[in-house]
């Protein structure tokens, strides 16, 4: 295998190759320990280190070391280790047997050493075999990706070792696998990484040991790289007690890309699926590929590259060049080829970029293939440009598919073209671009029918056809002169711009047009060039009429959105003049409850209402609702919804970048959390709410050329100039009087219009005026000390980062749950927690295997904080196996199933975290009246239904007479009369019973008899089970006798009042309950409605036998339970998706 040539430099501790072959410019050599000559001590060494940690899988048995005649410097270009001394060498390539590696012989010999004899200068000889090299990989794994996909024999290998080691359910599908190295301590167990769609599993055999372990992606809190004593480079997973590092990968670049996706995906999906619906393609887990994940990582940097919409995929990205006329040159790159858009991007970041949207696309055309213009194709575009792409490789495939694509996208939205532009828009600078609109775009053409133009103004009240600067201009005294001119001068250099770099969305965006937005946009293009930039210009000219459906159809609605909107109308940019008046708030108005029409599931968040408010200044009415759906749904995404996921991660990401750029102020703040705080207005509301708005404007001029890496950077230049006070300062109320007196002393010295007052004047000290500083400085100084972060880095950073935010988000969540839950229960509070992972877990298991089920309802965070995790019967059913103390054989999971019954109030078929502690409570520590109460309200409606499962019971009639005397033997002989102890027992009731709240109702015959068959299972294998079943046969003999009492006493209710007075006046010896205990009980009506018996009654029946007070009054350990519980929770759930049909066998497994 060839490798990519690699310098390095090692000492020569060991002499661990021994030279097989050479020739004046390569060498192959063997690794000692491997084929002949393994036998002698160093050999046996070596091969018992490559064998113990199975490192021929990362270090190969031969190598090729390049060497350049007269020069010290050896390449190893199969593998790297040492030739001699301390010898620095390329590694280009590997062989993990003598046939392989002889192969990359030959093919040198044969190719590159009868060439390399030209060449005078030995760098060149290096260079150039380098540069074969590389080209070799590139081919090698081309044809290695295309021998996987036809060959997956191993992949199918691994993956019944993963099912048989693991045990999952068939649902949970195997991504991909990797030998490596996990550490314990300082000792490394080699093994197999699995990662499937929901865990992360290793598994390793060695030395007669077994080690497992199963991590599910929504429990890792933080996945990075890192380094430890042994290794340069490793993966280190955290969870929340531990922290496992994973080492020795062939490829540690793709296994932690691929890792991170999984993580990222798996926890949108499980904990955020808020906003994750938005990415359809991975929404299905059983259809998640490795190939997947790569793709949905190019997808994801190529939308956030561009700024493109959420929707949009990628379906090509090729290396080629593209003719600059601003160069005169042709510059490497990259092209992109998506749904809708055709990009490029330079290799060299900041170089060059162009968006293409095919609506502005007329023609794409291959051209003859020269060998000065390999592969080329021409892109032309309606504003008379033509874009060169040369280099092409599979340019035939590429092509077909732009123009399959084109037509579509021109189907979908017909273009509609003038012939020729007015006389006014040839003497200004002309924005001619594809739009149609009904409206001339100020100096940019956008073109539609007249009549729908007509149609709209009939429909609705019509948008405001200005930005809202040209009409309260005036508002102020008049600007100097000098600043009039100063603006002058910015068109000037923006008009020489646009002729050589274009003037529409399909400009060249070079580091020029960076250094001009840098110093503000003019305020007479500002609102244009933010609709080029940020390409709301597409959306607007694609979308017709659009706007003014949604104004027509939001209006006059009534919510609680609406109601937000109509409290936060009027909070808006108080101080400009245009929302001091009726025309400016009808406007932010209208554009806001559209927008909130249009996306219900972002509906109207706090800081919309300052960033519409500047839009409408600059832009008109419609252009300002396209520019927020851009800013809300594509360059800031999730920052607008129920919990601001997106400006919380990005939060997360500032304290990273502080504590690298600033790192003096990082250690001074402890808690960078804290400052954290502090600037989260500035990324919601992109400085204007914390900013003078003269000077925040420019602001804004950035973030819509470069996105979000102009708020950081500008963030962390306003950090740098307050360093030195912020690390004087004593606490954060004193850090915020510091940067709010900065932020509000940014002065725009170029800005044509009157200074408008800031709302944080009043955080100004009079006595200590502060300095003022320029904000063109400002931004200067941010690109220039801060502007090397790159999109992949931020994208990266937010991927590490949403990890964490959402973590916390959860341990929010349980804090929450727990604060509310440990005042109401005796379960200590470190068993509460272990409850709760417990729960979710049980939530999220349905979550992961069972789709089909929907009930099982996902994580809803926007629910009350004690209602986000619920679950149903069979996952309650599951819980109460592995934690209850009423363990009851093949009996459990009845008891389950009503207990979820009676647990279930709102007959919604799921209960949430509170319910079931409480339950769990009073079994534990509940006292023993709490308990016989529980049981009781168990065996009658709603918890025992008509078609109860348990209909074959062997109780079903009474087994004992409820004629005999109530005179029972002991074991010595005695007998006990209980006539006497009733009686007393029945007056104390009936006393009792006026002081309950609410009387429970009493229970029939077929309750009472599933009540005692529930009572003989739980003492099933108690060690006082004989004594336990006595006991139990003679209070159910006591009230069986009892209820037939209520159901004489029943029976002859229709006797006059005359007949009861006697009754009441018989002597107390003789007891009218037991005159007739002798009797035959066929003297009495037979209907099993009639026959009750009460709570009272049976929790005094139960008090006369003390081994059933002991037995319900016994301390019992929560802690076992949950122990065993943690260990068999995934077994349990596998065994019943393994045999759905066996639910008592599966319960009884345990």
């Amino acid at each position: 295998m060839w490798l990519k040539p690699e310098e390095v430099l090692l000492k020569n501790a060991l002499k661990l190759w021994v030279t097989q072959k050479s020739s004046c410019y390569f060498v192959l050599q063997r690794r000692r320990g491997h084929g002949e000559g393994g036998g002698r001590l160093t050999g046996r060494l070596v091969g018992a280190l490559d064998a113990v940690l199975d490192s021929s899988a990362r270090v190969a048995p031969f190598r090729i070391l390049l060497q350049v005649p007269g020069s010290q410097v050896y390449s190893p270009i199969a593998c790297g280790e040492l030739l001699n001394g301390s010898d620095i060498y390329w590694a280009i390539a590997t062989g993990a047997t003598l046939e392989e590696i002889n192969r990359h012989w030959d093919w040198l010999e044969q190719n590159l050493l009868h060439t390399l004899s030209v060449f005078d200068n030995k760098d060149d000889i290096a260079s150039f075999v380098k540069g074969k090299v590389k080209a070799l990989i590139a081919e090698e794994t081309s044809s290695r990706l295309a021998e996987q996909e036809e060959e997956p024999e191993k992949f199918r290998e691994a993956l019944v070792k993963f099912e048989a080691r693991f045990n999952f359910p068939e649902a949970e599908k195997l991504v991909t696998y990797y030998s490596c190295c996990c550490w314990k301590g300082r000792v490394p167990r080699q093994g197999w990484l699995y990662l499937s769609i929901n865990h992360l599993c290793f598994y390793s055999f060695f030395l007669g040991k077994e080690l497992k372990l199963v991590i599910p992606w929504v429990d890792i809190q933080k996945l990075e790289r890192t380094s430890n004593v042994f290794l340069t480079d490793t993966i280190r997973i955290t969870t929340q007690n531990k922290e496992r590092d994973f080492s020795t990968f062939l490829n540690l670049d793709e296994v932690f890309k691929i890792m991170e996706q999984l993580a990222d995906v798996t926890l949108r999906r499980l904990l955020d699926n808020e906003v994750f619906d938005l990415d359809p393609d991975l929404q299905e887990p059983s259809q998640i590929t490795k190939r997947d994940l790569e793709a949905r990582a190019q997808n994801e940097f190529f939308r956030a590259f561009f700024r493109l919409p959420r929707k949009e995929k990628l379906h090509a990205v090729v290396d080629c060049s593209l003719w600059t006329p601003f160069s005169r040159c042709h510059t490497a790159g990259r092209i992109f080829s998506s749904d809708s858009y055709i990009c490029f991007a330079s290799r060299e970041d900041g170089c060059c970029h162009v968006v293409l949207p095919l609506r502005e696309v007329v023609s794409i055309e291959k051209m003859e293939d020269t060998s000065l213009l390999p592969n080329p194709i021409i892109v032309s575009i309606r504003s008379k440009m033509a874009f060169q792409f040369i280099e092409l490789k599979d340019r035939e495939n590429l092509v077909e598919g732009l123009l399959l694509r084109l037509k579509q996208v021109h189907a979908n939205h017909p273009v509609h073209y003038e012939t020729s532009p007015s006389d006014d828009d040839m003497a200004s600078p002309v924005f001619y671009s594809t739009s149609i609109c009904t409206d001339k775009f100020g100096d940019l053409e956008m073109v539609s029918s007249q009549s729908s133009e007509e149609r709209e103004k009939e429909k609705s009240p019509l948008p405001h056809p200005e930005p809202l600067t040209a009409v309260f201009q005036q508002s102020g005294s008049q600007s100097p002169d000098s600043r009039l001119s100063r603006e002058q001068i910015k068109i000037s250099l923006w008009n020489d711009h646009f002729a050589e770099y274009g003037r529409t969305v399909c400009m060249f965006r070079t580091e020029k047009i960076r250094k001009l937005v840098a110093m503000g946009i003019p305020e007479s293009l500002r609102g244009r060039l933010w609709l080029l930039f940020s390409d709301a210009v597409t959306d607007l000219a694609s979308h017709p009429g659009y706007y003014g459906n949604l104004v027509e159809q939001s209006l006059g609605r009534c919510c609680l959105v609406t109601e937000e909107i109509e409290r936060d109308l009027h909070r808006s940019l108080p101080e400009h003049p245009a929302f001091q008046n009726e025309t400016g708030i009808a406007a932010l108005r209208r554009v806001l409850t559209a927008y909130a029409h249009r996306n219900p599931k972002i509906g109207y968040c706090q800081s919309m209402n300052i960033l519409t408010s500047v839009l409408l200044l600059y832009a008109k009415e419609e252009e300002a609702f396209w520019l927020l759906v851009a800013v809300c749904e594509r360059m800031l995404p999730d920052y607008f919804n129920h919990r601001v996921i997106g400006a919380q991660v990005d939060q997360s990401v500032f304290e990273e970048l502080i504590k690298e750029h600033l790192p003096e102020l990082a250690e001074h703040m402890s808690d960078l959390s804290a400052l954290a705080s502090i600037s989260l207005s500035w990324f919601l509301t992109l400085f204007l709410s914390i900013m003078p708005l003269e000077s925040a404007v420019n602001v804004v001029d950035c973030f819509f050329y470069d996105g979000i890496k102009a708020i950081f950077q500008l963030g962390l230049a306003v950090l740098e100039a307050n360093a030195e006070e912020l690390c004087s300062s004593k606490d954060d109320g004193q850090a915020l009087m510091i940067l709010s007196r900065f932020l509000d002393h940014i002065k725009n010295e170029d800005s044509p219009g009157p200074p408008i007052g800031s709302h944080h004047a009043f955080f100004s000290d009079d006595q200590e005026p502060c300095p003022v500083t320029d904000i063109a400085d400002l931004i200067r100084d941010s690109y220039e000390k801060f502007g090397n972060q790159s999109v992949e880095q931020i994208e990266h950073l937010r991927c590490k980062h949403r990890i964490r935010v959402l973590q916390g988000h959860e341990d929010t969540t349980k804090q929450n749950v727990l604060r509310v839950v440990i005042p109401e229960v005796s379960i200590l509070p470190e068993d509460l927690e272990e409850l709760y992972d417990l729960f979710k877990r049980a939530h999220m298991m349905n979550c992961y295997w069972e789709h089909h089920r929907p009930i099982a309802l996902r994580h809803d965070p926007s629910r009350p904080y004690a209602e986000q995790y619920r679950i149903d019967a069979c996952q309650f059913a599951h819980l109460f196996q592995l934690v209850s103390p009423w363990t009851c054989g093949a009996h459990t999971e009845i008891l389950a199933e009503r207990i979820f019954r009676l647990l279930d109030d709102n007959m919604d078929q799921l209960i949430e975290f509170k319910a079931f502690v409480s339950c769990l409570d009073v079994m534990y520590n509940g006292e023993m009246s709490e308990k016989i109460k529980l049981l009781y309200r168990l065996h009658i409606p709603p918890a025992l239904t008509e078609n109860d499962r348990d209909s074959q019971s062997p109780l079903k009639n009474p087994l004992l007479s409820t004629s005999r005397p109530l005179v029972l033997g002991r074991p010595n002989g005695d007998t006990i009369d209980y006539q006497k102890q009733l009686k007393q027992m029945i007056k104390d009731l009936a006393k009792e019973k006026d002081k309950m709240e609410k009387e429970l109702p009493k229970m029939s015959q077929r309750e009472f008899i599933q009540f005692c068959k529930t009572l003989y299972s739980m003492f099933h294998e108690d060690p006082e089970e004989n004594d336990l079943y006595q006991a139990i046969a003679t209070v159910t003999t006591l009230l069986l006798q009892i209820g037939e009492v209520g159901q004489r006493g029943s029976s002859s209710g229709s006797c006059s009042q005359e007949c009861e007075e006697p009754q009441a006046s018989a002597p107390p010896e003789q007891d009218s309950v037991f005159a007739e205990a002798g009797k035959s009980p066929q003297a009495f009506p037979e209907t099993e409605g009639d026959w009750t018996v009460s709570l009272e009654h049976i929790l005094a029946s139960l008090l006369t036998e003390q081994s059933l007070v002991n037995f319900f009054e016994k301390p019992l350990n929560i802690k076992s339970k949950l122990e065993n519980a943690k260990l068999n929770q995934y077994s349990l759930k596998a065994m019943e998706m393994s045999h759905p049909s066996q639910p008592e066998l599966k319960l009884n497994s345990l």
